[in-house]
């Protein structure tokens, strides 16, 4: 039996179509194994927001040809569409997949496999218009599930809708039949993901709308038969009351909410290209906050974008440290080919770029301790992951805080009814409200 390894960088986007693509290949005879084992082939799903991802991807093939010289190596994801001749050009690498042969894997290998001749198939990228479903499946506690994938946005420093293609969406009731079955399967959380999930709805082929993402939510919170679905990401000119309000009256569909900032500089957004100024955004945040109180908000925010004087920069960081946000993904600007951003004047030194990265992470710091802090105490409902890591047990809160309990094996994908606890450099510890087996499915 052929063994096949993978190797995922990136959005939980890429882990789900890694994990679709695994089933597929097991399905064709493989068997897979961890990336650091020996194995007959090597997939390596790529992602173009990383600043260095030639260097990355090279140094990824090069660790998995030191376990196996002979092995056969694949590289896919938003990368491998971007730039495959440049990653074709790397020593030890077999095919490079763009975005609209990635599922014809399978096949592409057991073809491979007879001529051992190297392969580029990257077709252009306005050619992709059919959405493929795919999901995680390996952690059946916690699933991410592809609804919507591709963009049609036009940020000025992005290059995701020309490595991901035009938005496009699944049907509504091909998502209720697939949440349903890895429910059935024993999950008990779906995480929802897509490149712009708040546009879902979009038919790739005629670019028309055939639903909402809050008819999508709707269906999700009334027809599928688990304990907690997760939005992963959505754009803040997308986030509308109905959605938020929703969310606050729904036992299924956590409090919890990551929205794209970027920039709290009017100006600096307007550069961007983005479609929405910071009034609308501290209005999103101020909603979320007046229904659901104890709701944790995670932010996207980029440094050092062009343009980006001192007095932008400290606009945005007064602007985060005023609002009732509880952690941020800091990002430091980098330049990306075929993006306008490139061309725009006043680029901002390196050496600056980073240090507003470290001052904004050092703000997340404090912003997630204070949203921890302010849940000590009260009762929360966690989801205990099937791991034993050090002698612990960890998990989240239907809010986002990762806590951690003394090893139990009854724990392990259960909901169970904890009191959060001490903190300890940002991780809470969970004192247990009932029994192990509080409420196990």
């Amino acid at each position: 039996m052929k063994t096949v390894a993978f190797h995922t960088l990136g959005c939980k986007l890429n882990f789900a179509d890694t994990g679709t693509l695994s089933s597929e290949l097991e399905g064709f005879g493989f068997s897979r194994v961890a990336f650091n084992e020996k194995a007959d082939v090597y997939v390596i799903n790529t992602c173009s927001v990383t600043e260095n991802a030639d260097k990355e991807c090279k140094s990824i093939v090069n660790r998995a040809l030191a376990k196996n010289a002979n092995a056969y190596v694949a590289v896919t994801g938003c990368f491998a569409q971007l730039q495959p001749n440049k990653i074709a050009g790397f020593e030890g690498v077999d095919l490079v997949i763009g975005a609209g042969d990635k599922f014809k894997l399978a096949n592409i290998l057991n073809d491979s496999f007879i001529t051992r001749k190297k392969k580029v198939m990257a077709c252009e990228i306005d050619s992709v218009s059919d959405f493929v479903a795919t999901s995680t499946e390996e952690d059946k506690t916690r699933v991410y599930l592809k609804v919507q994938d591709g963009c049609n946005y036009n940020c000025s420093f992005c290059t995701i809708p020309l490595a991901r293609g035009k938005s496009r969406s699944d049907s509504l009731d091909n998502i209720i039949q697939r949440a349903n079955d890895i429910a059935t399967k024993g999950a008990n959380e779906i995480i929802l993901t897509g490149i712009n999930l708040g546009d879902y709805g979009l038919d790739g082929r005629t670019g028309e709308r055939f639903a909402t993402f809050y008819d999508l939510l709707q269906r999700l919170d009334n027809e599928v038969d688990i304990p907690r679905i997760r939005i992963s990401s959505i754009e803040p000119n997308l986030l509308s009351d109905e959605i938020i309000e929703l969310v606050a009256s729904s036992n299924k569909i956590v409090p919890h909410f990551h929205i794209p900032l970027q920039s709290g500089s009017d100006e600096v957004l307007r550069a961007m290209q983005r479609r929405y100024k910071r009034e609308v955004y501290s209005s999103r945040v101020n909603k979320i906050k007046a229904l659901m109180p104890n709701c944790c908000i995670g932010v996207d925010v980029i440094t050092g974008f062009p343009g980006e004087t001192d007095a932008d920069f400290n606009l945005t960081y007064e602007f985060l440290k005023n609002l009732p946000i509880s952690y941020l993904h800091v990002f430091t600007y980098s330049e990306r080919e075929n993006t306008k951003a490139v061309n725009l004047p006043g680029v901002v030194e390196l050496s600056k770029r980073k240090e507003r990265n470290k001052i904004l992470r050092e703000l997340s710091e404090e912003k997630q301790k204070h949203f921890y802090q302010t849940q000590q105490g009260k009762q929360h409902r966690v989801l205990f992951e099937k791991n034993n890591r050090n002698d612990f047990v960890y998990g989240y809160t239907d809010n986002y805080i990762r806590v951690k309990h003394k090893y139990d094996e009854s724990l392990c994908n259960s909901l169970v009814d904890c009191t959060v606890d001490s903190l300890d450099n940002l991780m809470a510890s969970a004192s247990l409200l009932k029994p192990a087996l509080a409420e196990q499915f």
